[in-house]
């Protein structure tokens, strides 16, 4: 009887639990996030009103995002913020982290659907083991016009491959010949949000798909596997390093 109770106990403790910490981190988040935003614009309105209003300064700072959200989709706003980046790119100091952080933010903007082309599926960081990532760029490998293979050896296409190692915007660079990487037909909005959940939205199948049509399933470990995929297409021919081997 007694443990029968402990055991009652324990598990409507794990279940709240569960529960309550999403919805405790969030609102930390969320708490967190007033905190900066308000902060930003929260001391000059103090000094400038002589009186601490909580909520003032995150008012403002939305007002400053959004207008700088309407000045960029304008003609004219378009000219005037590029101008203004110019001149940050020629400050000796500033510059260096402007850049970087301009380039962050453009690779993963919604707007920018050329910063990463497709979500793929690579054998990193050793054999036998795939990791997602982002397919960002082609780019051929050649030898030198004026060395000892002129006109011997043809040009080697690769694809450059962003592979997330910490949550999403720290990463490997890497390059793989094209028979390494498999693409998939998962989105780029869906892959970052497969890397941010820890795989856990990551869907029960995922098509392997080359530039024009798809070749082969590709089957999800676990529970995933057991979904019949029907009967292998007698017309499909499928590279020795293509497939990903379920897991056991």
């Amino acid at each position: 009887m007694a443990e029968d109770y402990k055991s009652s106990i324990k598990k409507k403790m794990l279940a709240g639990l569960f529960v309550t910490f999403p919805l405790a981190l969030s609102i930390l988040a969320v708490i967190w996030l007033f905190r900066i935003l308000d902060g930003i614009l929260g001391g000059v309105l103090d000094r400038v009103l002589g009186h601490h209003y909580t909520g003032l300064g995150l008012i403002l700072s939305l007002l400053v995002i959004y207008a700088f959200g309407t000045l960029a989709t304008t003609v004219l706003g378009k000219k005037i913020l590029d101008r203004l980046e110019r001149l940050m790119l020629h400050l000796p100091v500033f510059k260096s982290f402007y850049s970087t952080f301009k380039q962050l933010g453009d690779a993963f903007s919604p707007e920018n659907r050329s910063a990463f082309k497709k979500f793929v599926i690579v054998e990193y960081p050793r054999v036998g083991v795939h990791s997602f990532g982002f397919l960002t760029k082609e780019c051929s490998i050649q030898g030198r016009q004026d060395g000892p293979n002129v006109g011997g050896e043809s040009a080697q296409c690769h694809y450059t491959v962003y592979i997330p190692t910490n949550n999403l915007y720290l990463g490997d660079v890497r390059l793989f010949r094209k028979d390494q990487v498999i693409l998939t037909d998962i989105s780029i909005e869906e892959g970052i949000k497969i890397l941010l959940s820890a795989g856990i939205a990551a869907p029960n199948l995922i098509i392997r798909e080359d530039m024009t049509h798809v070749t082969h399933i590709i089957k999800a470990p676990l529970a995933a596997c057991k979904i019949a995929a029907g009967p292998p297409a007698t017309d499909q021919t499928v590279p020795d390093s293509a497939p990903v081997e379920d897991a056991e």
